[in-house]
């Protein structure tokens, strides 16, 4: 296994996941992260390891986890926090559609300057690893299910952030061989999701609120929902392929609609919680797409991966796990 890593956005839903698997399965290793603590926090990452608040320059020689609080748009940072990596693993970015229609300069800022940025670290410090989180966004509106060799046609300004991170990720394994992988993730979904907008964690939080939860549209929207575990068990095998230049659709191949994600995840909240889940529909929201589930085939292939936990296990956990972070919040 990798022993020195950089994760950008390690604070935040995966990237906590991750540093407690990298951690489990090696006590020992190196962990940089970087995070403008936008959205996870120092608390987040404290609850899955003891880590070394550094400073750029100190962070040089530092064992262990270390947190460097900076931004993917310092170019200077991504160069001088990847000098000693093995990996980079970058998850750091402006997510979701909503946000990226609200504010396309940003999102492009974000995703492509803030991706660039980590690539020319890597290509400068001859960083052979570098592991891109992407989605199914960039393949926008074309009939599922989704694969790698779909010519895209992204519909949202994330979507085609995202797309852009894709290519440079490509151009720099072509040209400087940097060895990138690009993984689009599903909607991702588990333990540790409290600050994410994302629709599982978004309907469970909203339902402990006893708010309605909001469904954009009809509902019959469809989507590839995955469970973290299974996530991090992909970005972990991609550290270790030989492969560059690719990309991977990381997901379950199941295609499910909000309304049947409803069903499942509405009797599981009621038995845990005791409380009831009320649902309201609203109107359809800009840049989204109707149908999006992935074909994983190539990922089964190249990394040995697929997904294995199954959708009610997962949203059991998930609601557990919030409704503790609700109740530890409240206390």
């Amino acid at each position: 296994m990798v022993n020195n890593w950089v994760i950008t956005g390690g604070c935040g839903f995966i990237g906590t996941s991750l540093i407690a698997k990298i951690l489990h399965f090696n006590p020992k290793s190196n962990i940089i992260v970087l995070d403008n603590l936008s959205v996870g926090s120092r608390e987040d990452l404290s609850e899955v390891c003891n880590f070394t608040e550094c400073t750029l320059e100190d962070k040089v020689g530092v064992n262990g986890v270390s947190l460097i609080v900076s931004d993917i748009l310092d170019a200077k940072a991504c160069q001088l926090l990847t000098e000693s990596s093995d990996c980079i693993v970058h998850l750091a970015a402006n997510t979701g559609v909503g946000p990226s229609v609200e504010n396309p300069r940003m999102d492009m800022e974000a995703n492509v300057i803030g991706t660039f940025n980590l690539l020319e670290g890597a290509r400068i410090n001859g960083i052979k690893k570098f592991i891109f989180a992407s989605s199914g966004a960039p393949a926008g509106v074309v009939e599922p299910p989704i694969h790698e060799e779909l010519a895209p046609h992204p519909v949202s300004p994330y979507g085609a952030s995202k797309l852009a991170g894709e290519g440079y990720c490509s151009a720099f394994f072509q040209t400087f061989g940097v060895n990138t992988i690009a993984l689009r993730f599903g909607n991702v979904y588990g333990p540790r999701s409290k600050n994410k907008s994302s629709v599982v964690a978004k309907f469970i939080q909203q339902a402990l609120k006893n708010v309605e939860c909001q469904v954009y549209g009809d509902g019959s929207q469809t989507r590839d929902f995955i469970y973290i575990d299974d996530l991090i068990e992909a970005i972990l095998k991609a550290s270790e392929c030989n492969y560059g230049g690719e990309t991977y659709q990381v997901a379950t191949g199941s295609e499910l609609s909000l309304n049947q994600l409803l069903a499942v995840l509405r009797p599981v909240f009621e038995e845990i919680t005791g409380q009831s889940m009320k649902i309201a529909f609203g109107e359809k929201r800009l840049g989204d797409v109707m149908r999006n589930y992935s074909d994983t085939s190539k990922a089964l292939s190249h990394l040995g991966w697929s997904s294995s936990t199954s959708l009610k296990d997962g949203l059991a956990k998930t609601v557990t796990s919030l409704l503790r972070d609700n109740h530890n919040n409240i206390a």
